[in-house]
């Protein structure tokens, strides 16, 4: 979802800069539920207020609900054919291409200091290796971050 977030948001309708993609994303991976809910909430607000951020919610949840309840229908009765499994093995792997080309796209785009180089490792062995809860790991770059940048005097340059 966030390389289609960030070609329409960013690239086609220019609502959000690539600074303000990273943002979005940041904040729709720290709240609860699916990322697409959550840009879509976080964009609608910044475009129209509390009725866009009511209308893009409705209008990302409303088309999937409806999809995902007629296909499970429709999968129930085939959910054991060779060709659905194979499909489906076929479809996380293409799942997994997009989040990498995610990935390259936010870091092509964050300031590349030692600190953010230290936070992106840390998170990295934090989830991958060590399995901690990724909130937690969420929770504790935030507050690294806004450590760092409360003590470099950085927080009074970002907001001009």
């Amino acid at each position: 979802m966030i390389p289609l977030i960030q070609r329409e948001v960013v690239t086609r309708k220019k609502w959000l800069s690539e600074k303000d993609i990273l943002d979005v994303v940041a904040i729709a991976e720290s709240t609860p539920g699916p990322i697409a809910v959550n840009a879509a909430t976080f964009v609608g607000y910044r475009v129209a207020g509390f009725g866009g951020a009511a209308a893009a919610t409705f209008g990302v949840i409303l088309p999937s609900f409806l999809i995902i309840f007629v296909l499970s229908f429709i999968l129930r009765q085939f959910e054991n054919a060779r060709i659905v499994k194979y499909a489906f093995f076929g479809i996380r792997a293409s799942v997994l291409a997009l989040v990498i080309h995610a990935c390259i796209t936010m870091f092509r785009a964050i300031d590349k200091n030692a600190v953010s180089m230290l936070i992106i490792a840390g998170a990295l062995l934090s989830v991958t290796i060590f399995d901690i809860n990724v909130l937690f790991v969420i929770l504790a770059a935030a507050a690294i971050g806004l450590v760092c940048t409360l003590s470099t005097g950085a927080g009074k340059e970002a907001d001009r």
